[in-house]
Protein backbone atom coordinates (compact mmCIF):
# COMPACT_ATOMS: atom_id res chain seq x y z
CA UNK A 1 0.00 0.00 0.00
CA UNK A 2 1.21 3.32 -0.86
CA UNK A 3 3.74 4.81 1.92
CA UNK A 4 3.44 2.00 3.87
CA UNK A 5 0.57 2.56 5.77
CA UNK A 6 -2.43 0.34 5.82
CA UNK A 7 -3.57 -2.55 8.30
CA UNK A 8 -0.43 -4.27 8.64
CA UNK A 9 2.20 -3.59 11.39
CA UNK A 10 4.28 -1.39 10.59
CA UNK A 11 7.83 -1.49 11.54
CA UNK A 12 8.95 2.04 11.67
CA UNK A 13 6.14 2.48 14.23
CA UNK A 14 9.27 1.43 16.49
CA UNK A 15 11.04 4.93 15.89
CA UNK A 16 7.91 6.74 17.70
CA UNK A 17 8.00 4.35 20.32
CA UNK A 18 12.17 5.41 20.74
CA UNK A 19 10.88 9.03 21.06
CA UNK A 20 7.93 8.31 23.30
CA UNK A 21 9.88 6.53 26.18
CA UNK A 22 12.73 8.90 25.20
CA UNK A 23 10.42 11.78 26.52
CA UNK A 24 9.17 9.88 29.15
CA UNK A 25 12.10 8.80 31.32
CA UNK A 26 13.08 12.44 30.10
CA UNK A 27 9.93 13.70 31.82
CA UNK A 28 10.46 11.65 34.68
CA UNK A 29 13.91 12.28 35.45
CA UNK A 30 13.27 16.18 35.67
CA UNK A 31 9.98 15.87 37.74
CA UNK A 32 12.35 13.63 40.08
CA UNK A 33 15.48 15.93 40.50
CA UNK A 34 13.22 19.02 40.56
CA UNK A 35 11.43 17.54 43.66
CA UNK A 36 14.59 16.26 45.71
CA UNK A 37 16.49 19.33 45.33
CA UNK A 38 12.95 21.67 46.06
CA UNK A 39 13.02 20.09 49.36
CA UNK A 40 17.10 22.14 49.84
CA UNK A 41 17.25 25.52 51.20
CA UNK A 42 19.80 27.66 49.74
CA UNK A 43 22.20 29.06 52.83
CA UNK A 44 21.31 32.35 51.18
CA UNK A 45 17.29 32.50 51.86
CA UNK A 46 16.92 34.20 48.35
CA UNK A 47 13.41 32.92 46.63
CA UNK A 48 13.71 32.24 43.17
CA UNK A 49 11.78 35.96 42.22
CA UNK A 50 14.69 37.58 44.29
CA UNK A 51 17.49 35.33 42.68
CA UNK A 52 16.35 36.44 39.07
CA UNK A 53 16.10 40.20 40.30
CA UNK A 54 19.68 40.06 41.59
CA UNK A 55 20.50 38.58 38.68
CA UNK A 56 18.74 41.38 36.22
CA UNK A 57 20.08 44.09 38.57
CA UNK A 58 23.87 43.04 38.49
CA UNK A 59 23.29 42.37 34.79
CA UNK A 60 22.79 46.21 34.23
CA UNK A 61 18.93 44.74 32.87
CA UNK A 62 16.22 47.25 34.26
CA UNK A 63 13.08 46.66 31.63
CA UNK A 64 12.57 43.22 32.10
CA UNK A 65 9.84 42.00 35.14
CA UNK A 66 9.65 39.32 36.72
CA UNK A 67 6.07 38.01 37.81
CA UNK A 68 4.15 34.93 39.12
CA UNK A 69 2.59 31.96 37.39
CA UNK A 70 0.22 29.50 37.57
CA UNK A 71 1.83 25.57 37.31
CA UNK A 72 4.48 23.69 38.03
CA UNK A 73 8.01 24.23 36.09
CA UNK A 74 5.99 26.96 33.67
CA UNK A 75 8.57 29.01 33.74
CA UNK A 76 9.79 30.98 30.67
CA UNK A 77 11.01 34.37 29.64
CA UNK A 78 8.39 36.81 27.20
CA UNK A 79 10.82 38.57 24.91
CA UNK A 80 7.72 40.18 23.25
CA UNK A 81 6.18 41.57 26.95
CA UNK A 82 10.06 41.16 28.58
CA UNK A 83 8.80 39.81 31.09
CA UNK A 84 10.33 36.21 33.01
CA UNK A 85 7.67 34.53 34.34
CA UNK A 86 8.04 31.90 37.80
CA UNK A 87 6.19 29.05 38.43
CA UNK A 88 4.37 28.17 41.78
CA UNK A 89 7.54 25.95 42.82
CA UNK A 90 10.12 28.74 41.67
CA UNK A 91 8.82 32.35 42.41
CA UNK A 92 8.71 32.30 45.97
CA UNK A 93 10.65 28.96 46.78
CA UNK A 94 14.16 29.56 48.87
CA UNK A 95 15.24 25.75 47.44
CA UNK A 96 18.51 25.73 45.25
CA UNK A 97 16.13 24.10 42.27
CA UNK A 98 13.96 26.92 42.20
CA UNK A 99 17.40 29.12 42.21
CA UNK A 100 18.32 27.27 39.58
CA UNK A 101 15.07 27.32 37.31
CA UNK A 102 15.37 31.13 37.52
CA UNK A 103 18.84 32.14 37.12
CA UNK A 104 18.04 30.11 33.73
CA UNK A 105 15.18 32.06 32.58
CA UNK A 106 17.59 35.25 33.48
CA UNK A 107 19.87 33.15 30.92
CA UNK A 108 17.40 34.05 28.24
CA UNK A 109 17.08 37.56 29.31
CA UNK A 110 20.87 37.80 28.89
CA UNK A 111 20.64 36.23 25.76
CA UNK A 112 18.08 38.36 24.66
CA UNK A 113 19.49 41.53 25.73
CA UNK A 114 22.95 40.42 24.05
CA UNK A 115 21.60 39.47 20.59
CA UNK A 116 22.79 35.78 20.93
CA UNK A 117 22.37 34.54 17.35
CA UNK A 118 20.45 31.06 18.51
CA UNK A 119 17.96 32.59 20.07
CA UNK A 120 17.29 35.35 17.63
CA UNK A 121 17.08 32.48 14.71
CA UNK A 122 15.09 30.34 17.16
CA UNK A 123 12.41 33.43 17.81
CA UNK A 124 12.16 33.91 14.06
CA UNK A 125 11.88 30.01 13.37
CA UNK A 126 8.06 30.25 15.76
CA UNK A 127 5.70 30.90 13.73
CA UNK A 128 6.99 28.49 10.71
CA UNK A 129 7.63 25.98 13.67
CA UNK A 130 4.20 26.24 15.00
CA UNK A 131 2.86 25.80 11.49
CA UNK A 132 4.71 22.76 11.26
CA UNK A 133 3.64 21.16 14.49
CA UNK A 134 0.26 21.88 13.36
CA UNK A 135 -0.26 21.25 9.74
CA UNK A 136 2.99 18.77 8.94
CA UNK A 137 1.05 15.74 9.68
CA UNK A 138 -2.36 16.63 8.14
CA UNK A 139 -1.35 17.82 5.19
CA UNK A 140 0.69 14.43 4.64
CA UNK A 141 -2.60 12.93 5.73
CA UNK A 142 -4.79 14.70 3.16
CA UNK A 143 -2.14 13.47 0.20
CA UNK A 144 -2.49 10.08 1.64
CA UNK A 145 -6.50 9.99 1.33
CA UNK A 146 -6.12 11.70 -2.18
CA UNK A 147 -4.57 8.61 -3.65
CA UNK A 148 -1.08 9.05 -2.06
CA UNK A 149 -0.68 12.08 -4.21
CA UNK A 150 3.53 12.73 -3.93
CA UNK A 151 3.30 16.69 -4.03
CA UNK A 152 1.10 17.14 -0.58
CA UNK A 153 3.23 14.42 0.79
CA UNK A 154 6.52 16.29 0.05
CA UNK A 155 4.79 19.12 1.33
CA UNK A 156 3.84 18.05 4.74
CA UNK A 157 7.19 16.68 5.58
CA UNK A 158 9.03 19.54 4.66
CA UNK A 159 6.54 21.72 6.42
CA UNK A 160 6.69 18.83 9.25
CA UNK A 161 10.86 19.38 9.35
CA UNK A 162 9.87 23.00 10.44
CA UNK A 163 8.77 21.83 13.72
CA UNK A 164 11.95 19.44 14.20
CA UNK A 165 14.77 22.29 13.10
CA UNK A 166 13.02 24.37 15.87
CA UNK A 167 13.87 21.46 18.25
CA UNK A 168 17.11 21.07 17.54
CA UNK A 169 18.14 25.40 17.51
CA UNK A 170 16.75 24.68 20.69
CA UNK A 171 19.14 22.61 22.52
CA UNK A 172 21.87 25.38 22.74
CA UNK A 173 19.96 28.09 23.15
CA UNK A 174 18.80 25.89 26.59
CA UNK A 175 22.33 24.54 27.10
CA UNK A 176 24.00 28.23 27.09
CA UNK A 177 21.49 29.43 29.02
CA UNK A 178 22.05 27.15 32.14
CA UNK A 179 25.75 28.08 31.24
CA UNK A 180 25.16 31.02 32.25
CA UNK A 181 22.46 30.91 35.12
CA UNK A 182 25.31 28.94 36.93
CA UNK A 183 27.75 31.20 36.55
CA UNK A 184 26.00 34.17 38.01
CA UNK A 185 24.20 32.22 40.87
CA UNK A 186 28.29 31.49 42.09
CA UNK A 187 29.58 34.60 40.82
CA UNK A 188 26.64 36.69 42.83
CA UNK A 189 27.11 34.56 46.14
CA UNK A 190 23.52 33.22 45.50
CA UNK A 191 24.89 29.53 46.20
CA UNK A 192 27.57 28.57 47.51
CA UNK A 193 29.87 26.18 45.44
CA UNK A 194 28.40 22.89 46.68
CA UNK A 195 24.80 24.54 46.09
CA UNK A 196 25.87 25.21 42.67
CA UNK A 197 26.55 21.78 41.72
CA UNK A 198 22.95 20.77 43.03
CA UNK A 199 21.19 23.48 40.89
CA UNK A 200 23.11 22.27 38.22
CA UNK A 201 21.76 18.72 38.22
CA UNK A 202 18.26 20.45 37.80
CA UNK A 203 19.42 22.36 35.15
CA UNK A 204 20.89 19.32 33.64
CA UNK A 205 18.05 17.01 34.22
CA UNK A 206 15.73 19.43 31.95
CA UNK A 207 18.01 19.95 29.60
CA UNK A 208 17.58 16.26 28.84
CA UNK A 209 13.57 16.87 28.14
CA UNK A 210 14.67 18.96 25.22
CA UNK A 211 17.45 16.86 23.71
CA UNK A 212 14.37 13.83 24.41
CA UNK A 213 12.41 16.48 22.58
CA UNK A 214 14.41 16.92 19.43
CA UNK A 215 15.27 13.27 19.15
CA UNK A 216 11.58 12.35 19.11
CA UNK A 217 11.01 14.96 16.24
CA UNK A 218 13.92 13.47 14.33
CA UNK A 219 12.61 9.92 14.75
CA UNK A 220 9.27 11.13 13.35
CA UNK A 221 10.64 12.63 10.38
CA UNK A 222 12.89 9.79 9.70
CA UNK A 223 9.74 7.40 10.03
CA UNK A 224 8.34 9.80 7.23
CA UNK A 225 10.94 9.87 4.98
CA UNK A 226 11.39 5.92 5.11
CA UNK A 227 7.75 6.02 4.75
CA UNK A 228 7.72 7.86 1.55
CA UNK A 229 10.64 6.50 0.34
CA UNK A 230 8.82 3.25 0.20
CA UNK A 231 5.63 4.73 -1.76
CA UNK A 232 6.32 3.20 -5.01
CA UNK A 233 6.31 -0.48 -2.81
Amino acid sequence: MPFGFGYYFDPTYILVLIGAVLSIIASARVNSTFSKYARVRSMSGMTGAQTAEAILRSRGIHDVRVEHIRGNLTDHYDPTKKVVRLSDSVYGSTSVAAIGVAAHECGHVMQHHEGYAPLNFRTALVPAANIGSRLGIPIILVGLILGGNPILVNIGIWVFSLAVLFQVVTLPVEFDASRRALACIEQYGIVTSDERKKSAKVLKAAAYTYVAAAAASILQLLRLMMLFGRRDD
